[in-house]
Order: structure tokens, then C-alpha cells, then sequence
């Protein structure tokens, strides 16, 4: 008897090392809850643990555990969930659209403790770039009318600089289009900071 690949997780149930507030886990998430694959969340409030170290020497957050196989980066965990679960997919077949997939869209690292009219500023610069980019290639999505791997990444970055750093969208109609879809989609919505069993309430 074959076993579908929801089946094949629910047997050998994946494990994810999260935080509730990182952007990297957050697109992890999606991902999960996009092909329909059970997990168990593994909450990681300390990066110092010895366990969590022996994981991810590096001590970084999204860490995916499958059977014998630990991948860490939430790009190379998105890209082994696609090899081992193809259903549905998060790269389209047109090599355009799948080379504006793999673009990196905001290259700065925005941290809490910088300060708020220069993150303010960093974001507006990216997301003006973004509007240019995906008003000529986003339809119901970011690069068409499916999910794709670009609105993974991108849901994470919307987010934060709507509810964390109070970004003024009305200069980004396209994004704010966007950031709207992303809330309508259950998948998207469960894998949110705040509805993660760690967050801080």
C-alpha cells in the first residue's frame, strides 16, 4: 500500500526547532502548513543549550529535524521539504518566474535594537524596489496567481515591518495588496509570531 507524503510525515513526524519571532521560522512554517505536513514545534528559548547546539553548532533558528537527516537555514529546509514533498509545489515551471523566486528581496538585516526611523528607512527602500519588481510579475500573488516560494519569504518581511516597525504602506500598493492575501490563507495565518505556543503575550 503507498502512502501519501502527508501520510509518510504523520508516520516519521518532522520536527522543527522554532522561535515564535523568527522571520526565518516563520517562512519554515508556511511552507509546512502549504504541503500539508504535520509537525511537532519545538520551542527554543535559549540558543545556548547544549542539545539545541548539537542540532546547529551555529545556534541559529530554523532547524528541521526528519528521521536521521537535521537541516538548518530555512532557504535549504524550504528546498528539502520541496525535493521530498513536490505537492503542492513552491516553484513555479516557467524559469522566469522561478528566477524571481529565488532573488533575495530585502538584503539588510534589521535587528530590534536598531533604531526605528532608520529601519523605517532600510525597509522603505527595499519594499520600493519590491513595488517595481512585482507590479509587472504579481497577479493574486507575488509572482503569479499560485503561492510560490517568493511569498514565503516575502509574507515574514511584510509582517514585521507592518507590526513591528509601523512601515506607512500606502506607497506600496502592491505589497499592502499582497500582505492582505497572505492573512486570508490559513497556512499563512498559523504559522504567525503571536499564534506560535512560545510567543510572548
Amino acid at each position: 500500500m503507498n502512502m501519501n507524503h502527508q501520510e509518510k510525515a504523520t508516520e516519521n513526524k518532522l520536527k522543527l526547532y522554532s522561535h515564535w519571532i523568527s522571520s526565518c521560522s516563520f517562512r519554515v512554517r508556511i511552507a509546512l502548513n502549504l504541503k500539508g505536513l504535520p509537525y511537532q514545534y519545538e520551542a527554543v528559548t535559549t540558543f545556548s543549550e547544549p542539545e539545541f547546539l548539537k542540532l546547529n553548532p551555529i545556534g541559529f533558528v530554523p532547524v528541521l529535524v526528519d528521521g536521521d537527516s537535521v537541516i538548518v537555514d530555512s532557504f535549504a529546509i524550504i528546498m528539502y521539504l520541496e525535493d521530498k514533498y513536490p505537492d503542492p509545489p513552491l516553484l513555479p515551471r516557467d524559469i522566469h518566474k522561478r528566477a524571481i523566486n529565488f532573488q533575495k528581496y530585502i538584503g539588510e538585516k534589521v535587528g530590534p535594537d536598531e533604531k526605528l526611523p532608520w529601519t523605517q528607512s532600510v525597509i522603505g527602500k527595499g519594499f520600493t524596489a519590491l513595488e517595481k519588481l512585482l507590479k509587472d510579475h504579481g497577479r493574486r500573488y507575488a509572482t503569479g496567481d499560485e503561492i510560490f516560494l517568493a511569498d514565503l519569504f516575502l509574507a515574514p518581511q511584510l509582517d514585521a515591518a507592518i507590526k513591528g516597525f509601523n512601515v506607512d504602506m500606502k506607497e506600496f500598493p502592491t505589497l499592502s495588496r499582497l500582505h492582505e492575501a497572505y492573512n486570508e490563507i490559513p497556512a499563512f495565518r498559523d504559522a504567525l509570531p503571536e499564534n506560535q505556543p512560545d510567543a510572548v503575550r
